[in-house]
C-alpha cells in the first residue's frame, strides 16, 4: 500500500511540474489561438511576455509583419505603436525592457513562437514575437524560442497585416 501511495504522488509531481502555462489570443474578426508557453526551455523569454500579457500590454495591439509570399513564412506583432493604426513592417517600439538571449533548444517548426530581435544584437529581444507559418530550421539557435501554437493555428494562418488583438489571457498550467 504504502509503494502505490508513493507512486501515486510521484506521478502526480512529475505531472504538475509538467504542466505548462497558456496564452489565449482573442483576435478580432479571426477566432482565437493558445500558444502553450515553455518554461523550463526559456525561462526569463517567458517571465517577461507573461508580464507583459498580465499588465494588458498585448490587448489592442496589430499584428505589423506577415510574411507569405513566396510561401507562408511568419505573422509578428509586439509594437505597442502598432495600437495608433500605424503599422510599418519595421517597426522597432518594444516595452523597453530587454530580454538576454535563451538558446532554449527548441526547434523553429510550423507553430513554433520566437522572440523577435535585432539580428546583430542577440540580447535585444524585448516584447515582439513571431509565429512561424512553416517549418524554418535555418533558423534555429538564432532565435528564443519560448513557445508552440498548441490550438487555433488554423486563425494564426489566416493573420494578416493589421489584424488585432482584441485580449489575452493566462491559463495556469
Amino acid at each position: 500500500m504504502r509503494s502505490l501511495l508513493i507512486c501515486l504522488v510521484l506521478v502526480l509531481v512529475s505531472a504538475l511540474s509538467a504542466a505548462q502555462d497558456k496564452l489565449v489570443f482573442t483576435i478580432e474578426g479571426r477566432g482565437e489561438f493558445t500558444m502553450t508557453l515553455d518554461q523550463k526551455a526559456a525561462p526569463k523569454t517567458c517571465a517577461q511576455i507573461v508580464g507583459l500579457v498580465s499588465r494588458g500590454f498585448y490587448d489592442g495591439q496589430r499584428f505589423h509583419r506577415s510574411i507569405q509570399k513566396p510561401k507562408p513564412f511568419l505573422v509578428q506583432v509586439g509594437d505597442p505603436a502598432s495600437k495608433t493604426g500605424a503599422i510599418e513592417e519595421e517597426m522597432n517600439g518594444g516595452s523597453g525592457k530587454k530580454v538576454p538571449f535563451e538558446q532554449s533548444g527548441l526547434p523553429c517548426d510550423l507553430g513554433s513562437v520566437g522572440l523577435a530581435r535585432n539580428p546583430d544584437e542577440p540580447d535585444s529581444g524585448d516584447s515582439q514575437f513571431f509565429i512561424l507559418l512553416a517549418p524554418s530550421r535555418f533558423m534555429n539557435g538564432k532565435y528564443t524560442v519560448f513557445a508552440k501554437i498548441t490550438a487555433g493555428m488554423d486563425v494564426v494562418q489566416k493573420i494578416t497585416v493589421g489584424d488585432k488583438i482584441s485580449s489575452v489571457r493566462v491559463v495556469k498550467g
